[in-house]
């Protein structure tokens, strides 16, 4: 992969001197660049490892330092109050996931008129990107990806379902949840619930919600978080093969459950990408003036049975 990076700045610098006048910014030449990484994510939110280990790689490749911060429980005034300070550093950059557009406009607003340019990526829109003054997003259309889910489970019959939402705070969670009940073409209504991230919490929780809803078709979690202590409250409460089951993103029980039969699809937004490219991008832009015209959608795709096998050795590393 280094290998290949290197290959593709100098063509990309060697298309920079040739276009001249056509570069989007000029900046002189640096060297190890100091970027802030900032997300919404909790100390608890194992998800986040494969994102935090792009990172290490791209700050490797790049000869760059890259500051991870982060809310250690997911607060996101605390996350705003982080974005500010690392804006009051002056880094050469900041990367960071819009958890909440209104919470984090005012502290983007000052990045801005300090003139430290910024990526988005994870959470949030490219049009809220684009509002916040954003080079570029790298993310998932996540209503997108919830209504690919939604179709799929259409095909199968479903009708109903449970949302199991981990971090209702967070906008894009909902979205995801919206986007399936648009698949099935349902209403939401009181499908979703606010598990709260403490794994015994979702699974009470969850088993309470199908013992008042015994029909309920399938479920959809958003990610590990949600999922690992689902299997559980279903194992416990009904036979696993009874219900159609989703879930967002890749672990390694997540996997286990997929070979099983027990989860029959997972969404992968490729968090790699996601940790990788920001990285990657913020240098080139700094060194040589250099950004993608487009944003980049590093997701969804969908992992089953049939695809499984390509990925499960890299869970919890690189997808």
């Amino acid at each position: 992969m280094k290998k290949f990076l290197q290959k593709s700045t100098a063509v990309l610098v060697a298309g920079a001197a040739t276009l001249g006048a056509m570069s989007i910014a000029t900046t002189a030449h640096a060297e190890n660049e100091r970027f802030v990484f900032i997300s919404h994510a909790p100390d608890s939110d194992s998800w986040w490892n494969v994102i935090k280990n792009a990172v290490k790689h791209a700050s490797d490749d790049m000869k760059v330092t890259v500051e991870y911060r982060n809310p250690p429980t997911g607060d996101l005034a605390d996350m705003a109050r982080i974005v500010e300070q690392a804006v009051a550093t002056n880094p050469n950059g900041i990367i960071l996931s819009i958890a909440d557009f209104d919470t984090l406009e005012g502290p983007l607003e000052k990045a801005r008129l300090r003139g430290i340019p910024f990526i988005t990526m994870n959470s949030g829109t490219e049009m809220q990107s684009k509002a916040l003054g954003a080079l570029m997003h790298i993310g998932q259309p996540e209503f997108a990806a919830g209504l690919g889910a939604g179709e799929r489970a259409k095909k199968e019959g479903v009708k109903s379902f449970l949302c199991v939402n981990h971090y209702i705070t967070n906008p894009a969670s909902v979205e995801r949840c919206m986007g399936f009940a648009k698949g099935l073409g349902i209403e939401l209504g009181s499908q979703m619930i606010d598990a709260g991230a403490d794994p015994t919490d979702v699974e009470t929780k969850v088993s309470a919600y199908l013992r008042r809803n015994p029909n309920t078709d399938a479920i959809l979690a958003l990610g590990p978080t949600s999922a690992h202590p689902t299997l559980r409250a279903l194992s416990k409460n009904r036979n696993l093969n009874d219900i159609y089951f989703g879930t967002f993103d890749l672990s390694s029980e997540i996997s286990a459950a997929i070979k099983e039969g027990t989860i029959d699809f997972a969404i992968d937004q490729q968090p790699y990408l996601q940790g990788y490219l920001p990285v990657s991008f913020l240098t080139l832009y700094s060194r040589y003036g250099l950004i993608p015209s487009n944003n980049v959608n590093s997701g969804p795709g969908f992992i089953t049975k049939d695809n499984i096998e390509l990925v499960e050795q890299y869970a919890g590393e690189f997808r």
